[in-house]
């Protein structure tokens, strides 16, 4: 009987040395000298690395995998989810989702960004770039992941279809603004487009895709409230 248990004794002495050892051996054999970061757009893989490497035991692979995996992730502007696979004992991936935004507005000295359905998605003092600016409307309240309220509720949806359309044909808008009668205009670098008032603006923007690119260098300001699909020659005046 005492022969038996010491030997149940010896059994979990060795298991519990063997898990030290091996979990020594994990410790000291996985340093953590690559990872690779894809699928942002707003932040650098150096400003991703800063935030997300943020704990003493993130020099070892495998305590980050486990970390980045079952743990509670810090909280980052604009990305959403962040998943990580193990490539070796030395090297992580990580993915990166971003929140999907399409355009912002400037309140209380903070950009309130929307996504494609209006919702208020992140609140940030940082202007992304390649985010449209929206100006020369009033908003009657911002409450992040709440839908924006406009004063004049009819231009909401002009917002959402214009910035739409911009993603669609890959146009390089920095701001959509507003004068008092509800006419557009855009600026893309250091143009300036007049699109007005109108319905549509779906044959406007398809131009501009292989208008914009003519312009060099130059400062246009180009009139294109009146234009028609198919339109040959289009007003564009140099801008002092």
């Amino acid at each position: 009987m005492k022969a038996q248990k010491d030997k149940s004794r010896k059994k979990i002495i060795l298991s519990v040395l063997f898990v030290f050892l091996a979990g020594f051996l994990l410790y000291t054999t996985c340093n953590l000298r690559t990872v690779s970061i894809t699928g942002s757009t707003h932040y650098s893989e150096k400003e991703l690395k800063q935030e997300i490497l943020s704990k003493k035991t993130d020099g070892n692979t495998i305590l980050f995998y486990l970390r980045m995996k079952y743990g509670r992730k810090k909280t980052i502007p604009f990305v959403e989810d962040i998943t990580v696979s193990l490539v070796d004992r030395h090297t992580v991936k990580l993915r990166i989702y971003e929140k999907p935004v399409i355009g912002c507005i400037q309140y209380m000295g903070s950009y309130m960004y929307f996504d494609k359905d209006g919702i208020v998605a992140e609140s940030s003092e940082k202007k992304l770039k390649g985010v449209p600016f929206i100006s020369g409307i009033k908003f009657s309240s911002f409450v992040l992941y709440n839908k924006m309220d406009t004063e004049k509720k009819e231009l909401f949806p002009v917002i959402l279809e214009l910035t739409r359309l911009i993603q669609k044909f890959d146009l390089k808008v920095d701001t959509i603004q507003f004068n008092e009668d509800s006419e557009v205009l855009i600026k893309s670098g250091q143009n300036k487009i007049l699109l007005g008032k109108r319905d549509t603006y779906d044959e406007q923007m398809a131009d501009l895709k292989t208008l914009l690119p003519k312009a060099g260098g130059k400062k246009l300001l180009i009139d294109m409230k009146n234009f028609v699909e198919g339109q040959e020659k289009i007003v564009a005046k140099p801008i002092e």
